[in-house]
């Protein structure tokens, strides 16, 4: 039976007899898989990038009832963002399609009509020349030149690198048929016609707001989709790399962009801040860190002042091996700080609380990630071999939720001191109007922190003890209650803390910021999509 102190302290009380049911229940509501949905990210490879790009078209051509190369120039137009065709949509479909360049066939009497009288006779105002119409190509806008100088045409666009290729007439907006860009530079230039392929392919990766390249090192291939207006979020690559869509940075939330590069940036003194805290002192009269290599304990700065090294208090300059003139600091004494306290060591002692908890909390992902997960997975492997246990006793996912959920919560945790140091710093323009909302906010902010780094450590505390193999059945269900009870919390913890910095701290900030929603299992994964 659990003790008085362990009810109190995981926050539930249960009888012996209940035990088991209520264990069992609350890991049957803790286990049950989410509702089936489409995903909302695909890894995209070489191979499914044409089916990637194919999907988006076939629902423009659709929609609009354009060619293929049509939608593909009003979809680059707006960044492959569909909620732009729709936004656009609303005011009309011609207008939509002539703000993009884009003019449709129907319209022109001679494009409509060249395929028909292939007999006529036409002059072509580039190469001078009268040409029957059977070779000469008419385009939507209803200008037409020879095949001869669409194809140099096309070849030159190619070269210099374009994906799409416009009407040679003079400031004429059309894009040309890529079906005709194809089969001409395929007759004459068939590597050229592959490279224009190329392009078209990779314009659905280059233009496009909603893919992106995975930034692992080194590449893994694929490029990441995320749903439309899904700027702010975190994903999993198949490769195992979570990065952030936004910055492209690793995954930081709850740490908002533009606080998680500042704190990359300032990171690596933090190695040098604290050896400078460790080994050196400020002169009491220009604040310069002086270090001392031996002698006596009368330091003379380079500014002229002369400092007591034990106290760091100023001096005279008469003094001894064993005394200084007029000085005496064995006695402890209350000091307060005026104005003319060292600031700048002052500034190094907060960054190095606030880096000293990053740190601890990163380094305690590292071990249980490393260490105590496949320790995990053997205790686990180990309680589902014993078939003399009933099936609900043998069944040790709860272990791996369990740490699953530690190790992302380890990881908030963390990033929350990197976001701390910088929100509640000074750095940050805050509104006049939010000054006086901040410390309410932040008392707020640093009592979920405390409450979140507690249950944490006791979650960890009870994985690291949890040899489930070795434990009699009361005991596993004790301790699956407690991990179900724990993890609910941690998650609820979490989320408080999101909510806060998202609707209450950053609100009070000049430069707006967001950051990315909660997400109990780490960064939503990323499917492959097939071709």
């Amino acid at each position: 039976m659990a003790s008085d102190e362990e009810e109190e302290e995981y926050g539930y009380f249960y009888d012996d007899d209940d035990a088991e049911e209520d264990a069992s229940a609350g890991l049957e509501q803790a286990a049950a898989p989410p509702p089936e949905r489409r995903a909302d990210y695909w890894a995209i490879t070489q191979e499914s990038l044409p089916t990637a790009q194919k999907e988006d078209l076939s629902t423009v051509m659709n929609l609009l009832n354009v060619k293929q190369h049509q939608a593909r120039a009003l979809l680059i137009h707006h960044r492959w963002r569909m909620d732009g065709v729709y936004d656009r949509l609303d005011k009309g479909r011609e207008r939509m399609l002539r703000d993009a360049g884009i003019v449709l066939q129907e319209n022109n009497i001679m494009a409509a009509a060249g395929s028909t009288m292939p007999w006529r006779i036409m002059h072509c105002n580039v190469c001078f020349e009268d040409i029957p119409m059977g070779v000469v190509l008419t385009m939507d806008c209803g200008h037409c030149f020879c095949n001869d100088c669409w194809t140099q045409h096309f070849y030159a666009a190619v070269e210099s690198g374009k994906k799409q290729i416009r009407c040679m007439e003079v400031k004429c907006p059309a894009f040309c048929d890529e079906d005709h860009v194809r089969r001409l530079l395929g007759r004459k230039y068939p590597e050229m016609a592959k490279r224009f392929n190329r392009f078209l392919l990779e314009s659905y990766l280059e233009d496009n707001d909603s893919v992106k390249w995975c930034p692992s090192a080194p590449n893994c291939g694929r490029a990441i989709r995320v749903g439309t207006g899904e700027r702010y979020c975190e994903v999993e690559c198949p490769c195992s790399l979570s990065f952030c869509f936004n910055c492209m940075a690793h995954a930081h939330s709850p740490c908002p962009c533009t606080i998680w590069e500042k704190w990359n940036a300032k990171r690596t003194e933090g190695e040098n801040i604290k050896w400078i805290l460790a080994n050196t002192k400020s002169c009491p009269k220009c604040f310069k860190a002086i270090e001392k290599n031996g002698g006596c304990n009368l330091v003379r700065c380079n500014c002229g002042q002369c400092m007591c090294w034990l106290c760091g208090g100023g001096t005279g300059l008469d003094h001894t091996w064993t005394s200084i003139a007029g000085h005496s600091c064995n006695r402890y004494k209350e000091e307060t700080r005026g104005k003319t306290a060292d600031s700048s060591r002052e500034q190094m002692q907060r960054y190095k609380h606030y880096y000293d908890r990053f740190k601890i909390h990163g380094d305690s992902y590292g071990v249980e990630k490393q260490k105590l997960g496949p320790t995990l997975l053997e205790r686990v492997r180990l309680l589902e071999a014993d078939l003399k246990r009933p099936l609900t006793i043998r069944d040790g996912d709860w272990l791996i939720r369990a740490h699953r959920r530690l190790l992302v919560s380890r990881q908030v945790l963390s990033r929350s001191y990197a976001f701390a140091y910088y929100m509640f710093g000074g750095e940050l323009r805050t509104r006049p109007c939010g000054r006086a909302g901040l410390a309410v906010a932040r008392n707020l902010f640093e009592d979920q922190q405390e409450q979140l780094e507690q249950h944490v450590e006791r979650l960890s505390e009870l994985l690291a003890g949890a040899d489930a193999a070795a434990m009699p059945e009361a005991e596993i269900v004790q301790a699956k209650q407690k991990a179900v009870t724990l993890v609910k919390t941690v998650e609820r913890l979490c989320g408080e803390m999101y909510k806060c910095i998202q609707d209450e701290l950053l609100t009070l900030l000049v430069e707006p910021m967001t950051i990315a929603a909660y997400r109990p299992d780490g960064p939503d994964k990323a499917e492959e999509l097939t071709a």
